[in-house]
């Protein structure tokens, strides 16, 4: 669980520090760059010759869902979305969690699910705000959803593929192939969107990018599986909202941002209810 919380710390306090620096950039050529400075962290921990091919494209297939997919339709949805509608979409995560789960149980765990509405609920309370209903507003909902689905069944399928055949093996040469799947899928849907010749960052962009594509992907959705392995489900589907309380949190006490106290303290009661209910439950 701590490396669940080490995480959502990090990607809490990048929202403030990356505000704004990438504004123009087109999306898709972001999510090439974020992804290959991620792979360039894992390569030299690469040992391609320790698995089965078989277990390699595995890999590779959670890696091009869980941040190529994940990363092309999050920042799609940007095309139809303000910031903060982004953010309130992405709270639906955990619900994805429980019905994936519950869809490979046959069954529907009630504490699962339980932890995820209140996790859901707690999101909310801070981050909800009024929202005019328009097409562009449900285009962009699918999109997020689409993200929330593909970021959902990553960490899951990585949870069974590590505590399976691959269960001996060190993640850390493992961690390049799912990099390499991202990088892939982000190069083919770059191929479609992107004009490269225009795509010209400046040094400071190119510093946030590093920052992003090396710490907040590469050594974080590292962490983040590697925590993802540890917990059960439940307690995994609550920890995907815990950066929403921790963004407002740094946003008000580290950049000096204003916030609504009473939201940020129901919402926070709420999620710690949330990881009660899913600590005292059977792990899965």
């Amino acid at each position: 669980m701590l490396h669940l919380f080490i995480v959502s710390l990090i990607w809490a306090l990048s929202f403030g520090l990356i505000k704004g620096q990438l504004a123009g950039l087109d999306t898709t050529a972001l999510g090439v760059v974020r992804t290959g400075f991620a792979l360039l962290v894992f390569l030299p921990f690469w040992r391609p010759g320790k698995i089965r091919a078989g277990d390699a494209v595995r890999l590779a297939c959670i890696g091009a869902v869980e941040f190529g997919l994940m990363y092309v339709f999050y920042m799609a949805a940007f095309r139809f979305l303000a910031a903060y509608e982004v953010a309130i979409f992405t709270i639906f995560t955990p619900l994805w969690i429980a019905a994936i789960e519950s869809f490979q149980l046959r069954r529907i765990p009630a504490g699962l699910t339980f932890a995820a509405l209140l996790a859901i609920a707690g999101a909310a309370v801070i981050s909800w705000q009024t929202l005019t209903p328009t097409h562009n507003l449900l285009a962009g909902f699918l999109l997020v959803q689409g993200s929330n689905v593909c970021f959902a069944v990553g960490q899951l399928m990585y949870r069974k593929i590590r505590r399976g055949a691959l269960g001996k093996t060190s993640d850390t040469s493992l961690f390049a192939w799912l990099y390499i799947g991202a990088l892939l899928i982000t190069l083919l849907a770059s191929g479609v969107t992107t004009n490269w010749s225009a795509f010209r960052p400046d040094l400071s962009q190119w510093l946030v990018l590093a920052y992003l594509g090396a710490i907040a992907s590469g050594l974080c959705f590292f962490g983040w599986n590697l925590g993802a392995i540890r917990v059960s489900t439940a307690t995994l589907a609550v920890f995907n909202n815990i950066k929403i309380p921790l963004a407002v949190a740094c946003s008000l006490l580290v950049f000096g941002e204003t916030a609504n106290i009473p939201r940020l303290l129901i919402g926070g009661a709420l999620l710690m209810v949330a990881i009660f209910v899913a600590q005292h439950r059977p792990r899965g």
